[in-house]
């Protein structure tokens, strides 16, 4: 398929900017208020661009070499994986140089930048079981002790992360615990099957924007994976982990 006029005109300006921005600190998927920080979702977010960007799909529509974007995505890929992987944890960080944990490291394998099988991916995945999972059933955004998010303390679990856990679950080949959490989520759902942004997990009440996209986005995505043989995690990461150079 070809891509339209919109398309042809925003990519090279989106890469380009990216190309220099994605070196420079910044607020991070949940928008800290504790200063600018090289958030590791952030780098991961940005080898994506250039991944797909130079992947044969991209380079077909667009009729450009990959190699560039290819160059650009596997300076990312090695820099991720020596300043944002710490050993001591045996897993990926919020931020380079942080000690602490983030749901979006659960992304890894599900945008293919690590295969599921990677021991750093196995050990992110552990830790962020032993730290941020509450009840086996919700996931934190973030270790909250000690944290320089510029935000007052408690808040709810954001529905999101938990389903991003059901998606590490399937790709690990934990299929009883990936439905086993993703029948509590859909449980979750109000009256007439809707979610919230955030559930508080003492209470169990809905917090923040209601409805919310993320959430029923993640439950759909979960429902695809758990119900089909290649579902939407599993085709990412299997056409994408072997594409930038091994770290």
């Amino acid at each position: 398929m070809e891509p339209g006029e919109r398309g042809r005109t925003l990519r090279p300006l989106i890469l380009e900017y990216l190309k220099e921005a994605w070196r420079q600190p910044d607020q991070g998927i949940w928008e800290v208020r504790g200063g600018q920080q090289h958030f590791v979702h952030s780098k991961v977010m940005a080898w994506v661009a250039f991944d797909r960007a130079a992947d044969d799909v991209g380079v077909k529509a667009f009729h450009e070499p990959g190699e560039r974007w290819r160059e650009i995505a596997d300076e990312i890929h090695a820099e991720v994986c020596e300043r944002g992987f710490d050993r001591d944890l045996m897993s990926f960080v919020q931020a380079y140089g942080a000690k602490r944990l983030d749901a979006s490291l659960l992304l890894i394998p599900l945008v293919g930048f690590l295969p599921a099988d990677d021991p750093r991916v196995q050990g992110t995945l552990k830790a962020i079981e032993n730290k941020l999972l509450v009840n086996d059933e919700f996931v934190l955004r973030y270790e909250l002790d000690n944290s320089s998010d510029g935000l007052p303390p408690g808040e709810g679990a954001f529905l999101a992360c938990s389903f991003w856990l059901v998606d590490n679950y399937i790709l690990q080949g934990r299929h009883e615990d990936a439905r086993r959490l993703f029948e509590r989520l859909l449980a979750r759902c109000n009256d007439v099957g809707l979610l919230a942004e955030e559930l508080d997990p003492a209470s169990g009440r809905m917090l923040g924007n209601f409805p919310q996209a993320y959430s029923h986005v993640g439950l759909i995505n979960c429902a695809l994976n758990l119900s089909r043989w290649k579902g939407p995690a599993e085709e990412r990461a299997a056409s994408r982990s072997t594409g930038s150079a091994a770290c």
